[in-house]
This record gives structure tokens, C-alpha cells and sequence, in this order.
């Protein structure tokens, strides 16, 4: 069996490389890890395993599989039924269960789908431990199924969204009287909690893209595609926009001129208003090496220091942990705000910035106007093996050459998705034509050498 777990859990095309029969032989696995743990702790009761999903036709099959082998090894399985990520995440902390799964495949198209977990600590699952489970299902080595009454069960718990949100209004009781919010949903799993969130804070809301139907999840909306969320706030004088990706960990905004707010201008406008208020742990920012060098330059004006990882919430929110810092995240949206939850969460980010932006006063335009992003190019190459590229010493010595050109103007980064065929090649530069030129150069080798 290959490699099932990537930067963000198991994800794929459902009933291609994300079965039933893989989703039964995760929730057999997780239980057995988790019992082990148990009994290693001097503890005999069943493991609890909160479970959640999102708006995805599929998400129905691949719950009940994981239900199914959850309870053949004598597991008690919670379902959340449609929920964002993030709530699953404070979810297991607050009803103390050994553990979260979240089936949804995120910012992908609804043909996809994948399997998430979080720790009792509401953390994603560490590296350690799903590599202990994908060795148990290569393995296919478990314990006995369950007999008789240590079989287990499954208990709904439809009241879970409303606890998360309860959780969110005690963090953030907010008056937004006055304000009139673009809220694009995706078409996914905050459809049903951000915009009545809002309406319960005061706001005016214009609903987009929040019907979903099981296979318009992501499809030309969200975080990931957010015009007509920009849009929308132009046209309709709004005083911002929201944009959420299908599972609700990720946040993408518009200003009252429709100009997008990605999370590199979110998370320095959160650090300036962090340090402003003595409560920015470390005097540090937490990003990933996809963040715009404009951001850099932001924070060092601010005398705010910055730890860059890999890409991945989870590596973030690692490196949050071992600096101290209490704020971090990516450009595409993943923003960690650790004292309330230890993963992305776009909803708490978004009253973050209504809290900032009612308490200073200022639009969203003046308070995202401390970055001023330097052209940011990204290709996306349809490739099977792209982490190959290293080896290849014709794409490396076009890399050499295109870094050459760039100077210390700009800068190239060729990384392989974690959770998608792809190779993604990243550039920024001063010139916008300049560099896309520089990058065109390199793909035409790329694709030449991997045969794309």
C-alpha cells in the first residue's frame, strides 16, 4: 500500500484512493492506537471519538465506514454531522474525547474527500501516530474485533455546532450593529453557522454561495476562488467581505473596494493589534515559506520577529509550540490563533478582525494597508512523483538560472502539494511580466524533464 497520509491527513478522489474499505480500516486503527494508549494509562473504558464532515456528497459513505470500524473494535463514536474542522477541534477538548476526525477534503472539489484527525489535545494528529496507524493497515494487523457487549456504538450529537458557536460568542461578544458583510460559505461547512453568527452579532449580511447541495462544494467560490465575494462587496456597498474554504479552516477577505485580504495582510494586522496590546507572546509571527516577502518587511518595520516553516498548518501550529508564539498561519488562509484553538479556524478569525476593526475604528482597507504584497505568481504542474525534481539536474540548473535572473529582487520556490498531484511552482519579483517570463522559462524545462 503507498503512502496514505500527506501534509493534512488521507485525502483523495472518493471511491478511488478514498474507499470505504480504507475508511474502515483508519477508524479500526485509530481505535486500536487509541485503546492501547488507555490501557498503557491504566484505563479499560472505550475510546470516544468525535466525527464530523463536511457538505461533500461522499461524506455520508465515508462516515459510516469509519463509524462501522470504529465499533467493530469496541469504539463509542459521536457524530457531529455537518460542521467546519475547526469545532471539531474544540469539540474533543470540551467534551474531553481521545479523539476528533474531520471527513472532508477541504479547499478541493467535492470528487474528493479526506480524513483528518485531531488528538485529545485538539491538535492535528502528530506524524508519529498516523504513521502508526498506516502501518497497522498495511499490516491489516489488529487486535480481535470486539465481541458481545464491548462492541461499539454510535451516539448522534447534532448539538455540537451549537456549542462551538457559543464557545466563539464568549471569545468574541461583539456589537456589529451597522456593519453590512459579504459571506461566502462555500457552499460548505460554515453555511449553516457564519452567517447566522453574524446576524445573532448584529450585522447585515449578504449571503453567498451557501445552498450546497453535495457537489457545488468549492465550485467557483471560497477561499480559494474569492471574485465574486469581491465582487458582491462592491456592488452592494458592503462594508467588508468573508470568504471561507468548504470545511471552514481557512479565510480569505475583500475591503469596502472589493481589493482581496489574503492572510498574509489578515495575520499582520492581527500581529500590529497583538503587540499594540501587550498580548503577542514572543513578539513573534508564525508563516510559512509560501507568505509574501512584503509581509517580512511589514513586520520588520514593526519589530516583530518571524519563524517561516514548511507548508502546513501542522507545522505551523508545531513551531507555534516550541517558540511560544501565539499567532500564526499561511497566505492561503490556514491563520492559528493558539490561546482559543490550536488549528485553523476561519470563523474565529473573522470576528478576530471585526473585533480589531470595531475596536480601532479603522475599515479593513487602512488596517491591511501595513503590507503591500510584491507580485506573487503560482503555477500549478499535474505531475505524479513531483517531489523527483530535486534529483533532476537539468530542472536544477534551470532553477539556478531563473534565481540568477530574479536577483535579490525576487525569489522561486518549486514545492510538490501534499494533498494533490501537483508541483507548485512559486515566484515573486519587483515585475510582474519580468517574472512571469523568468517562471515560464522553468516550467517549459519542468514539464520537458517529467515527462508532464
Amino acid at each position: 500500500m503507498s503512502k496514505q497520509f500527506g501534509t493534512d491527513g488521507v485525502r483523495g478522489e472518493a471511491n478511488v484512493k478514498l474507499t470505504p474499505d480504507l475508511a474502515f480500516a483508519i477508524g479500526r486503527a485509530l481505535t486500536t492506537l487509541l485503546q492501547r494508549e488507555k490501557q498503557a494509562a491504566g484505563k479499560e473504558e472505550r475510546p470516544v471519538i468525535l466525527v464530523g464532515k463536511d457538505t461533500r456528497l461522499s461524506g455520508d459513505m465515508l462516515e459510516g465506514a469509519l463509524a462501522a470500524g470504529v465499533c467493530a473494535q469496541g469504539g463509542l463514536l459521536l457524530s457531529l454531522g455537518i460542521i467546519p474542522t475547526p469545532a471539531v477541534s474544540a469539540l474533543v477538548r470540551e467534551e474531553k474525547a481521545d479523539a476528533g476526525v474531520v471527513i472532508s477534503a477541504s479547499h478541493n472539489p467535492f470528487y474528493d474527500n479526506g480524513i483528518k484527525i485531531f488528538g485529545a489535545d485538539g491538535r492535528k494528529f502528530a506524524d508519529e501516530k498516523e504513521t502508526a496507524i498506516e502501518t497497522m493497515i498495511t499490516a491489516s494487523h489488529y487486535p480481535p474485533l470486539a465481541q458481545k457487549e464491548r462492541i461499539g456504538k454510535v451516539v448522534p450529537y447534532p448539538h455540537g455546532g451549537e456549542v462551538y458557536i457559543d464557545r466563539l460568542k464568549k471569545f468574541f461578544p461583539l456589537s456589529l450593529s451597522g456593519l453590512k458583510i459579504v459571506v461566502d460559505t462555500a457552499n460548505g461547512a460554515t453555511s449553516d453557522y457564519a452567517p447566522a453568527l453574524l446576524r445573532d452579532l448584529g450585522a447585515t449580511v449578504i449571503d453567498l454561495f451557501h445552498d450546497y447541495d453535495g457537489v457545488n462544494i468549492n465550485d467557483g467560490c471560497g477561499s480559494t476562488k474569492p471574485s465574486a465575494m469581491a465582487a458582491k462587496v462592491k456592488a452592494s456597498g458592503a462594508d467588508l467581505g468573508i470568504a471561507y474554504d468548504g470545511d471552514g479552516d481557512r479565510l480569505i477577505m475583500a475591503d469596502h473596494q472589493g481589493q482581496i485580504v489574503d492572510g498574509d495582510m489578515i495575520m499582520a494586522l492581527i500581529a500590529k493589534y497583538l503587540k499594540e496590546n501587550g498580548e503577542l507572546a514572543e513578539n513573534r509571527l508564525v508563516v510559512t515559506v509560501m507568505s509574501n516577502l512584503a509581509l517580512k518587511l511589514a513586520m520588520g518595520e514593526l519589530d516583530i520577529e518571524l519563524s517561516v516553516t514548511s507548508v502546513g498548518d501542522k507545522n505551523v501550529m508545531v513551531e507555534m509550540d516550541q517558540s511560544g508564539a501565539v499567532l500564526g498561519g499561511e497566505q492561503s488562509g490556514h491563520l492559528i490563533l493558539s490561546r482559543y484553538n490550536p488549528t485553523g479556524d476561519g470563523i474565529l478569525s473573522s470576528l478576530m478582525v471585526l473585533r480589531i476593526m470595531t475596536e480601532t475604528k479603522k475599515t479593513l482597507k487602512e488596517l491591511s494597508s501595513i503590507v503591500k504584497p510584491l507580485p506573487q505568481i503560482l503555477h500549478n504542474i499535474t505531475v505524479e512523483h513531483g517531489a523527483s525534481w530535486q534529483q533532476n539536474s537539468a530542472i536544477v540548473a534551470a532553477l539556478g538560472r531563473a534565481e540568477a535572473k530574479l536577483g535579490t529582487k525576487g525569489r522561486i520556490l518549486i514545492r510538490p502539494s501534499g494533498t494533490e498531484p501537483l508541483l507548485r511552482v512559486m515566484g515573486e519579483g519587483g515585475d510582474q511580466e519580468e517574472l512571469e517570463a523568468v517562471l515560464q522559462e522553468l516550467i517549459k524545462v519542468i514539464k520537458e524533464e517529467l515527462h508532464c
